[in-house]
């Protein structure tokens, strides 16, 4: 393999030739061979951002050569496009004040950039501290890029796949309200509901976690940067952290501002502890419906079967004709890890010492890879299970008949313990609820189906 010779303060650095980094980075590649999670790309891409309308700031402000600004901008935007993947190789498991993903970063943007200011005729030479780095330190660049990260993929990416599975859902709603079905609670038979009631549930389970998801979104947007090493802004213009906020939500069209306390942006990150609670709530209540969903299909003739789902492969290997709910399992793996990671983020947000937090990489790791998944299992579980989701009018219709619990109708009129009565009397006998309360005496046949309709039952105030 060829190299190049790089240097830091440390000394010199052998770098693949064909690799635009430099030493700092080259150090961490080797001195972290750490697992396969590599930094995530929206991290990348907010970093590429920040460092980018940084400059133009710098610029701005009269500290930084316009054209040294604009040789920035052109290689940011190279990141940010998505052509110089192959450039960030670093691992998660690194300092945790993610130092060596700042200068990774850094190091490219001067490499490229010094190619483009040679293409340019110019004699300018980018240092990746000096000028990249410039009013900036890793200690507020990081939690920066995260934030930046982090609105980006809850807005874009999460919120969008909720919106059309919980559309999905109001449609089936509004088809299934006239289909009365039986309810079920602690898994036993309960009072009848609609299935379009049922589904409702559902819905508003994902219009709750959309609204939580959108309230913790303003303190997303506070960011870190012009805070440099320990929040008091040395190195950095008094107008730099407002004007690199007002660039950066120019850029990305969502409105960030300079968090008001930089002592509390580079030591807490319990903003993200609180945005992610919300994704956690959206996994519990995943996993909720995906199970009333494997419930409510399971069969198809010895389960509840009430409905159907869409077919999608073949369940077993060794029985044939087998299918299963596999968007369903899917879904509720995908919760598991997200309520894993839930832990994982609160317990490293509460571990800042003193003016810093030194588990950014893990945190904004985890965060974006809950967003990640439950935008694609949503998705997924929308396109092939969802939308696919059809009454079994005849199971439904049997279950409902064969209900004890219709019985609670009759407690207004005959009283809460001869409604017992009947229920009990129905199970041991294996006779309709009707024919009980004959028996016993307690109705006629014209009282019962006075009393007893399934359909009244579910709109009892109407």
């Amino acid at each position: 393999m060829d190299y190049r010779i790089e240097h830091d303060t440390l000394g010199e650095v052998k770098v693949p030739a064909e690799k635009y980094w430099g030493a700092q980075t080259q150090r961490s590649k080797e001195n972290f061979p750490i697992g396969t999670e590599t930094m995530p790309n929206e991290i990348i891409k907010a970093f590429a951002i920040l460092k980018m309308t940084a400059a133009k700031a710098n610029s701005d402000l009269g500290l930084l050569d316009a054209k040294k600004a604009e040789a920035i901008e052109y290689a940011a935007l190279q990141i940010v496009e998505g052509n110089l993947d192959d450039h960030f190789p670093l691992v998660v498991w690194q300092t945790g004040s993610g130092t060596q993903s700042n200068m990774n970063m850094n190091e490219v943007i001067a490499y490229v950039g010094n190619m483009w200011l040679k293409d340019q005729g110019s004699d300018l030479v980018l240092h990746p501290n000096d000028d990249v780095n410039k009013s900036q330190s890793s200690n507020d660049t990081y939690p920066t890029a995260m934030h930046v990260a982090e609105v980006l993929k809850l807005e874009d990416v999460v919120l969008p796949a909720l919106r059309q599975l919980k559309n999905t859902f109001q449609t089936k709603m509004d088809a299934f309200d006239s289909i009365v079905k039986i309810g079920r609670t602690h898994l036993q038979d309960a009072t009848p509901l609609t299935l379009g009631q049922e589904i409702s549930g559902w819905h508003r389970m994902l219009e709750k976690s959309e609204s939580m998801i959108q309230a913790s979104l303003p303190y997303l947007k506070e960011l870190a940067i012009g805070g440099t090493a320990v929040g008091t802004g040395l190195n950095a213009h008094p107008e730099f952290s407002e004007r690199v906020c007002v660039e950066i939500s120019r850029f990305t069209g969502k409105e960030f501002i300079s968090a008001p306390n930089k002592f509390h942006a580079l030591t807490s990150h319990d903003e993200t502890v609180f945005a992610h609670g919300a994704l956690k709530g959206l996994a519990a209540d995943l996993m909720k419906i995906a199970n009333d969903v494997r419930w409510l299909a399971s069969g198809p003739r010895c389960g509840i079967g009430e409905i159907t789902i869409p077919e999608n492969e073949p369940g077993s290997s060794i029985m044939p004709g087998k299918v299963n709910p596999t968007q369903s399992e899917a879904v509720t793996m995908v919760a598991a890890q997200v309520m894993g990671n839930d832990a994982a983020i609160g317990f490293a947000a509460s571990q800042g010492n003193f003016e810093l937090n030194v588990f950014k990489p893990v945190i904004a790791y985890n965060f974006l890879q809950s967003c990640q998944l439950l935008a694609d299992s949503m998705l997924s579980f929308d396109e092939r299970c969802a939308q696919g989701i059809e009454p079994n009018h005849d199971r439904i219709e049997k279950n409902l008949n064969d209900s004890l619990m219709l019985v609670t109708a009759l407690n207004p009129h005959i009283g809460y313990e001869n409604a017992a009565k009947i229920a009990k009397k129905a199970f041991a006998d294996n006779s309709t609820l009707k024919e009980a309360a004959v028996e016993l005496g307690l109705l006629t046949d014209e009282e019962f189906d006075k009393y007893v309709d399934p359909r009244e039952m579910t709109h009892p105030n109407v």
